[in-house]
């Protein structure tokens, strides 16, 4: 997940910010039950395979930009993470398959020592996609070895590392199909990772009244508590937990929709200094962006690159792929405002964990429609939302010692959280607690937005 993971930054999400510091909880260990940890284990690898079946070699390899890494260097780099974490330290006798594939395939730990330039990942030709298989499956087969050889319950940091490697993996699934969707992109033919069996829209013909549509949750404000408090798997930067105070606000009860965009766009929301932060303003002026990433004009109708290929866009869906200088740039011009990090956790403290996340539809993974109802919806799954919240440590942060540490803690300058995962986020990974961050220009996940207000 390099600063980026901002799913968490590199490593979703970024997300990298690729990990967090892993905090599980004693009583999953007290279980004694290895064979659920080495199933979810199972799990989480095989699906990262199935996520590059679809590739070809070629579409392994290549990295459309800094930002993103190629398919074939996720794969490797979070068999690493188990082998360099765990297999080195707590497996006798294991041997490495190469010397070579520790400075190839860290991100950005300091600690374990030289790295590849992250912006030449897509240079790494070799090892091939096959030898990154054969990488795999000789990790794999150590770790199951060390699962036959037990692990010992007063062991707790080998049970923590592995489930620190599962979620450091989800992340990574996640940022497989961001990363293979900016690549797609770029090409002219405009490849589908899989060829999308859904309806396709018609374009963002549609009324201004339902894209505008005004319900809204409302909230006291007061004392609340912010960050995890379980006993479950967590990153470290979601806690100490601790106390805001919050003014009364309100929630939009859906995130923005294309439609809605689509308004913002004709009104001359890309032209209009005055709605933009001074960076952002600077920023799409020198790189003569006037709409959303992915987003393209034909015959008067819009159609946006999607992971099923280049598809219309549809009327309906949460608008994606846009940065904070963007979202920013909308709510000026609705006259709302983003939410911040506090306001939205309070917000979704008392609903479900659910939504339209990775295992919806593995082949054709995308935002689906979003309809005012006058109930908060879509704050799990679909897209990242914005929040107006730097990301920074909470109070009495203290960034773990040793490797982990990396994770999070020296990420926390010049960039913003997101909150609620997307609809590449794996299930189970995502906490209400969870915090994605990203530099305010980066768009290539899928982050959108919700509309927040004052109200008294």
């Amino acid at each position: 997940m390099t600063p980026q993971r901002g799913t968490q930054s590199e490593e979703a999400a970024n997300s990298d910010s690729e990990d967090g510091s892993l905090n599980l909880s004693t009583d999953s260990r007290e279980r004694g039950d290895t064979q659920k940890l080495a199933a979810r284990l199972r799990q989480t690898r095989d699906l990262s395979q199935k996520l590059a079946e679809p590739l070809s070699p070629e579409d392994q390899t290549v990295q459309a930009m800094d930002d993103a890494s190629p398919t074939k260097w996720h794969l490797a780099h979070t068999t690493w993470f188990f082998e360099e974490f765990i297999l080195k330290d707590f497996l006798p006798d294991y041997k490495c398959l190469s010397p070579d594939y520790n400075y190839c395939f860290n991100s950005y730990y300091e600690a374990k020592g030289d790295r590849h330039p992250r912006a030449s990942r897509g240079l790494l030709t070799r090892p091939s996609s096959d030898e990154v298989e054969q990488y795999r499956g000789h990790v794999d087969e150590a770790l199951a070895r060390l699962f036959d050889l037990g692990i010992p319950d007063e062991t707790s940091s080998v049970a923590d590392l592995v489930e620190l490697g599962i979620n450091h993996e989800q992340q990574h699934q996640e940022l497989i199909l961001t990363d293979i969707l900016s690549l797609f992109a770029r090409s002219p033919l405009y490849p589908a990772y899989r060829k999308s069996s859904a309806t396709d829209c018609d374009g963002a013909e549609t009324s201004a009244e339902a894209g505008r549509a005004e319900n809204w949750i409302e909230y006291e404000g007061g004392i609340h508590e912010i960050g995890y408090t379980g006993d479950g798997f967590h990153y470290d930067n979601e806690r100490p937990a601790h106390e805001v105070l919050l003014r009364p606000f309100k929630l939009r009860d859906h995130v923005v929709r294309n439609t809605e965009w689509v308004e913002f766009v004709g009104d001359g929301g890309y032209q209009n200094p005055n709605l933009w932060l001074a960076d952002g303003w600077a920023f799409i002026n020198q790189n003569d962006w006037s709409c959303p990433q992915y987003w393209q004009k034909r015959d008067g109708l819009w159609w946006q690159m999607t992971l099923g290929g280049n598809l219309p866009l549809e009327p309906a869906a949460p608008v994606t792929h846009i940065n904070y200088y963007e979202a920013d740039a909308f709510a000026r011009w609705a006259g709302k405002r983003l939410p911040t990090e506090y306001e939205w956790e309070v917000a979704s403290r008392h609903l479900p964990i659910e939504g339209n996340f990775l295992d919806r539809d593995v082949l054709k993974p995308r935002p689906v429609e979003s309809t005012p109802t006058g109930e908060l919806k879509q704050m799990f799954g679909d897209v990242w939302e914005w929040t107006s919240s730097p990301y920074n440590a909470y109070p009495g942060y203290r960034a773990p010692k040793g490797a982990v540490g990396e994770y999070n803690g020296k990420f926390m300058c010049s960039q913003f959280t997101l909150k609620g995962g997307s609809c590449v986020t794996p299930p189970g990974h995502i906490r209400r607690t969870y915090r994605n961050f990203f530099y305010p220009n980066q768009n290539w996940q899928f982050t959108g937005l919700r509309l927040a207000d004052d109200f008294s």
